[in-house]
């Protein structure tokens, strides 16, 4: 149940709790079937005190990579010179699949937001290097929308 004296929980927020609940799907052995997804969301909601109703967005981003992935795989390999998808980071991987399933199927949220929210996560979660890669892949696909 949603405390109505709480804030909500931030957009950015909610991405990252998207990225950690579909990141910890790389490495699950029971693969990334909605069911698992669902576990593991209620799971890290109850872990961070929060009820799984005030993340509609964060559900939104990991139902919406699970279902999509092979479209979104396709248009990351069509804009990635030089990386196959299998050579690819998971972390930067799963941030690119996830801003890409907003540009792609969330016209709501402009692209330059998106892909603002992927550097940033890129640059808290991952190496030196990771906000510059994730920025020229998702600005190729920028252009080509």
């Amino acid at each position: 149940m949603i405390d109505e004296g709480r804030r909500p929980v931030s957009r950015h927020r909610q991405r990252e709790f998207a990225l950690q609940v579909l990141f910890s799907g790389h490495f699950s052995q029971l693969g990334a079937e909605e069911k698992t997804l669902g576990r593991t969301f209620e799971h890290f909601a109850a872990e961070n005190g929060w009820d799984p109703e005030e993340l509609p967005l964060a559900w939104l981003l990991v139902q919406g990579v699970d279902r999509e992935r092979e479209r979104i795989d396709q248009a990351i390999s069509r804009h990635s010179q030089n990386w196959k998808i299998n050579r690819i980071a998971k972390l930067e991987l799963t941030i690119l699949r996830i801003s890409m399933f907003e540009m792609m199927f969330l016209p709501d949220i402009p692209s330059r937001v998106s892909i603002n929210e992927a550097v940033e996560l890129a640059k808290d979660f991952g190496d030196g290097n990771s906000g510059v890669f994730v920025n020229g892949i998702l600005d190729a696909v920028a252009r080509s929308l």
